[in-house]
């Protein structure tokens, strides 16, 4: 599928559009839509949602990452982009219900499928409470291999270096299969996608007083 999105200069003045294998190929900054999910369990403590990026991605494939996220399409809002909720994890809730955390610039280079990328990006970043089941979640296959949760306390810490992985559990894709298997993950920091680690570290304590100060969530949702 063809995709065309809104490209802007390092001040984010808007300066025209680009197919996305261009904007990716020559480093043109565009921008993305993050929403994290969160919930609290009933242990009383914050569980972070995040998933794991299909092998198929034309960037960071295979590593782990925010809960939901996309490009925002040439033309379209920030308000536009909650469609990627309903697309990538087969969840969605008003634009309202969304918590914003603030706009975040980063830039990503590496390999996917033999072909070098150059990601820079102008990240409107969201939080957002759920208490769905993780296996009951719809992953959009090209998009999202698995879903898993942890507990933020134990996320700021493998940011912090204070403590080396941790399994985690999950719900993965099967190829061939409706529907999703229990899975575990062992993870560790560098199995996220490569960013500043403060930015997880700030993201996941915003994630944890979401969940504590409210201490609900939406359930099935859209």
């Amino acid at each position: 599928m063809t995709e065309y999105l809104d490209v802007y200069d390092e001040r984010g003045n808007r300066t025209g559009t680009a197919l996305r294998s261009e904007a990716h190929a020559l480093g043109l900054w565009h921008q993305t839509f993050h929403c994290w999910l969160v919930r609290r369990g009933e242990d009383g403590k914050a569980y972070v949602l995040f998933q794991r990026r299909s092998e198929r991605k034309d960037t960071n494939p295979g590593r782990c990452d925010i809960t939901v996220a996309g490009h925002l399409a040439a033309g379209e809002t920030v308000r536009d982009a909650v469609r990627e909720m309903e697309e990538e994890i087969g969840w969605s809730v008003p634009f309202e219900a969304l918590v914003p955390f603030g706009t975040v610039k980063e830039e990503n280079a590496g390999m996917a499928g033999g072909v070098r990328f150059i990601d820079r990006e102008i990240s409107h970043v969201f939080g957002c409470l759920a208490s769905r089941p993780l296996e009951e979640f719809r992953l959009q296959r090209e998009e999202v291999a698995g879903m898993y949760e942890a507990e933020a306390e134990r996320l700021i810490a493998l940011m912090e270096g204070k403590r080396a992985s941790m399994d985690v559990r999950g719900a993965e894709t099967v190829e061939g299969e409706e529907g999703l298997r229990p899975a575990t993950l062992t993870l560790t920091a560098d199995r996220f996608v490569p960013r500043d680690r403060g930015y997880y570290i700030r993201v996941f304590r915003f994630l944890r007083e979401l969940a504590l100060s409210d201490g609900g969530g939406f359930g099935n949702g859209g």
